[in-house]
């Protein structure tokens, strides 16, 4: 796989991937953007920050790109909507460097309430002044935390610990965590109106951009601090210069602006105000922070080369992080069933069901569909077909998906059931389940069986009488091809029976042939599945 490295990442996180033999890596800084399009097209993966804009025009001319690793929190200098179009997979470093946003929050705050920054001008100047520079404590001021995810929770706990009574605001975050943390949700207007600290900690999207502009200033306190150490144009620019100017904002701090570096008039003249602390994006600027996230992103290069769920995919469904060790098995057993069962469809595919049964239906069972989803289509397709791009193919081809679950089950604590349906009312119906962590099949159709998928494997329908199974292992015996297992399921004494025959080579289509005619099969296929073969160590993790 050939990676390019467009910003400076950590070299320790980058070590990982230079010591994999599977990886050619190039770090290649400071390209512009006409030198980019003509070099990203060699490439299968692109590592960038914060510097280099992955857009439509790069997309397009990254013929070969399967995923663009952004080392660090944000991704707005990324077009998630167009790379999930084209199947690209985006993954982002959201909690390497949490901890090192949240501290640089409240180093700014600090900073502005005790005068740091021009105190220490004045006294490098060989001045000795103190009442000039009479700050603000903390303790017993009310403070608004605006997004309560990963940083903005920090933020609120070291905030609790300077005795602030915190308020909170996020449609997003469940009560139960605000609870967990000891502050209080309220509106966003509730926030403007009631604190006399606000801090955003927001993502910077269409709903988010310019969130606080005139009319949220004009309900704030006199009197009040701001901070913006999350995206800049969350807070709107203009707004927060008038402010700072007519004395309604008593103090600020910024570390993230609308244009980095800041090269407007308006930003220019911001930045120079006496009130306002700022700083250059420092936000993630700690060295523990920088090899996190440099980390973080590698691994999950590694984890795509491995064939391993994506922890940090931002444009691919996903579990609960605490849920993924649980769950990865049963991407396992999906990917698995449907491998098996798309190569039992011989018309067009019209629809596609997965139902859950039993413990695995109180979790959201979506990133299980999806994969399941690709790995079918990835089959009867041209393009590549991965889990981001899964569900918009299957509905450009006319494909109906149907996902389905219930906590009851009869014989096993967990089942997966897939139903293929095409042309003419063809129906494929395949039920799987883990025994130890390993996948095996238990129904097919409307027959009880019981085996593990196996690299080379024959199935077939006949008529069932007195001398099939005899005949079946004569023609292989002649042909030399062992038969390490089978499974038989009936539908009634002498009725029709199906065969599941696990074989250690492949058997021949002559073979075939020859097999169909002795047995009289109704239905006869040789199956080809190349990844039951690490079926047994996935499911240990090795």
């Amino acid at each position: 796989m050939k990676i390019i490295v467009t910003d400076e990442v950590a070299s320790e996180g980058l070590a990982l991937l230079k010591q994999d033999p599977r990886v050619e890596m190039d770090v290649r800084l400071g390209l512009s953007k006409e030198e980019l399009l003509k070099a990203i097209g060699d490439y299968e993966v692109i590592i960038t920050r914060s510097g280099t804009t992955v857009d439509r025009d790069v997309l397009d001319a990254g013929k070969k790109l399967k995923m663009v690793a952004r080392a660090g929190v944000g991704i707005d200098n990324v077009d998630v909507e167009y790379a999930s179009s084209r199947g690209v997979i985006v993954v982002n470093a959201p909690f390497g460097n949490t901890n090192s946003a949240a501290e640089h929050t409240m180093a700014l705050l600090l900073s502005a309430c005790r005068n740091v920054t021009v105190a220490n001008a004045s006294l490098k100047k060989g001045e000795w002044k103190r009442a000039p520079f009479t700050g603000v404590e903390l303790k017993g001021k009310t403070a608004g935390v605006i997004g309560l995810g990963k940083v903005g929770g920090r933020v609120a706990t070291r905030l609790k610990a300077f005795e602030c009574e915190v308020l909170a605001c996020d449609p997003y975050i469940a009560a139960k965590r605000a609870h967990d943390l000891g502050v209080k949700l309220v509106t966003h207007d509730e926030i403007y109106k009631n604190c006399d600290i606000i801090t955003v900690h927001t993502p910077l999207n269409d709903e988010t951009m310019g969130m606080i502009g005139d009319r949220e200033f004009g309900l704030m306190k006199s009197g009040v601090i701001i901070l913006n150490v999350a995206r800049g144009g969350v807070i709107g620019e203009a707004p927060l210069l008038a402010n700072l100017k007519s004395g309604k904002i008593a103090l600020a701090a910024v570390d993230v602006w609308s244009e980095e570096p800041p090269k407007t008039d308006l930003l220019k003249e911001l930045i120079s105000q006496d009130k306002l602390v700022v700083t250059p994006h420092l936000g993630a600027n700690t060295f523990e922070a920088q090899v996190n996230v440099a980390v973080d992103v590698s691994k999950e290069v590694l984890n795509y080369l491995d064939e391993q769920p994506l922890e940090n995919a931002v444009n691919i469904p996903r579990f609960d992080l605490a849920l993924m060790d649980q769950m990865r098995p049963f991407l396992n057993l999906m990917s698995t069933m449907c491998d098996f069962g798309i190569q039992l469809v011989d018309t067009n595919i019209s629809k596609v069901s997965f139902s859950f049964f039993g413990s695995i239906a109180h979790y959201d069972c979506t990133p299980i569909t999806v994969c399941g989803l690709a790995a079918l289509l990835n089959k009867v397709v041209e393009q590549d077909v991965n889990m981001v791009n899964a569900s918009l193919i299957a509905e450009q081809m006319g494909i109906a998906v149907e996902e389905s679950k219930s906590t009851q089950t009869d014989a096993f604590s967990n089942l997966i059931t897939l139903v293929l349906e095409g042309e003419g009312g063809k129906r494929r119906l395949i039920s799987g389940t883990l025994f130890e962590g390993i996948p095996r099949i238990v129904r097919l159709r409307d027959y009880t069986m019981d085996f593990t998928p196996e690299e080379h494997m024959l199935l077939m329908h006949y008529a069932d009488r007195p001398g099939m199974i005899g005949k079946i292992g004569t023609i292989m015996g002649q042909h030399e091809i062992n038969i390490a297992s089978m499974n038989l399921g009936r539908s009634e004494k002498k009725g029709e029976a199906m065969v599941i025959l696990s074989i250690d080579s492949a058997v021949p289509p002559v073979v075939v042939e020859e097999i169909k005619k002795a047995t009289e099969a109704t239905f006869i296929k040789a199956l080809h599945m190349p990844t039951a073969k690490c079926n047994r160590c996935r499911s240990c993790g090795n």
